[in-house]
């Protein structure tokens, strides 16, 4: 009988493709990368969700609709200036010492389109939840004139001030998702060592915000323009009308457009001041807790080609790890073939145990 020789080429395509990963060999993650079962495994999308516009389309339009998912409370918190933001907790019923996940959420983010993340950190972790919303989101007043599309670090210092009041015996950890990983880059590596913040976990991030916005996919730059526009400029428009810019941001059509035009809304007086003191890639390199960064090579918003320049940087730092997948499209990574769950929230909840492990036993 003949015996049966596969093709090399069919082999090869039906071999798994494992997780990339970039860190140091010698850093904080030699026991992490073995330990976590996911980093070991093929991650597997829907099939009918392999095509990465149909898989942000599904998570963007659909998934966010079909989670029921009701806050414990929703507390509006006073800035120093007076501006206006939010903390939604779930899992306020926990005892105080159980640890809390700050979430920071996306570009458009609101208290109904963080649900599933909110609902599937804490049925994972058993930890409680404190969504972090930025001045100017959903419903909030926009008090003071000024927003920014990443949010205030010193807005989100004095929310996890406030958390930890709040919870003093609670242990915090933090996760970042899309827009939201701009934000927790920037506090992470401004606080250093100062701050109260365990670990944490950034969810496709854009890296060098100055130009990451020139790589997202035309249409969705155009969709995500007119989104901001409606949601943070027309609503208030006795507000910015005072702004010199104010017809030019109209105008705008891209994200790199309206990124470049809107600093003043930011609170500066130009953009390279904006640029330094918002861009998290200017931080980077000063984050001293544990930090793991998950990107999909097909993701149409957060290019896989803006992590590129920053591979090599990577390796050298002790306490960042970045993984990779094939597929993923924008924070969607969906598993599962008809009941659709999140691998990437499963690979966040893991981790941030993990490194609570290593925590407590320090």
């Amino acid at each position: 009988m003949m015996k049966y020789i596969p093709n090399v080429k069919s082999v090869f395509k039906l071999a798994p493709e494992l997780p990339t990963l970039y860190y140091k060999e010698d850093g904080l993650f030699n026991d992490t990368v073995t330990d976590l079962e996911q980093l070991q495994q093929q991650y597997k999308p829907t099939p009918w969700l392999r095509n990465h516009h149909i898989h942000l389309m599904f998570f963007d339009i659909i998934k966010k609709k079909l989670i029921n998912l009701k806050y414990d409370a929703i507390e509006q918190l006073t800035m120093a200036d007076g501006g206006i933001t939010a903390v939604a907790w779930f899992g306020l019923d926990l005892p105080e010492d159980t640890p809390t996940i700050v979430l920071l959420h996306t570009i458009t983010g609101t208290f109904d389109s963080m649900r599933e993340i909110v609902r599937d950190l804490n049925a994972y972790t058993g930890w409680r939840v404190a969504l972090c919303v930025r001045r100017g989101h959903d419903c909030l007043p926009l008090t003071v004139p000024k927003i920014n599309l990443f949010g205030s670090p010193q807005d989100l210092r004095e929310q996890i001030i406030y958390i930890q009041e709040k919870f003093p015996k609670s242990d915090l950890y933090a996760v970042g998702s899309s827009a939201g990983t701009g934000l927790l880059i920037r506090y992470l590596g401004e606080e250093a060592e100062k701050t109260p913040i365990k670990a944490a976990f950034a969810l496709c991030p854009g890296y060098d915000t100055e130009i990451g916005f020139k790589h997202v996919h035309p249409v969705y730059s155009r969709i995500m323009t007119k989104k901001l526009i409606q949601k943070f400029i027309l609503p208030h428009q006795e507000v910015w009308q005072q702004i010199p810019q104010w017809e030019e941001i109209l105008q705008a059509k891209t994200l790199a457009e309206f990124e470049r035009i809107y600093f003043k809304m930011a609170g500066f007086s130009d953009y390279e001041s904006y640029a330094k003191a918002s861009n998290p890639i200017y931080t980077f390199e000063d984050i001293k807790v544990p930090l793991m960064i998950l990107n999909a090579e097909d993701d149409p918003v957060c290019h896989i080609k803006n992590l590129e320049p920053y591979k090599q940087t990577i390796k050298e730092m002790p306490n960042i790890i970045v993984v990779t997948t094939k597929k993923g499209s924008h924070c969607g990574f969906y598993e599962g073939r008809l009941k659709t769950t999140s691998w990437s929230t499963r690979l966040m909840s893991e981790f941030l145990l993990s490194q609570e492990k290593v925590h407590k036993n320090n």
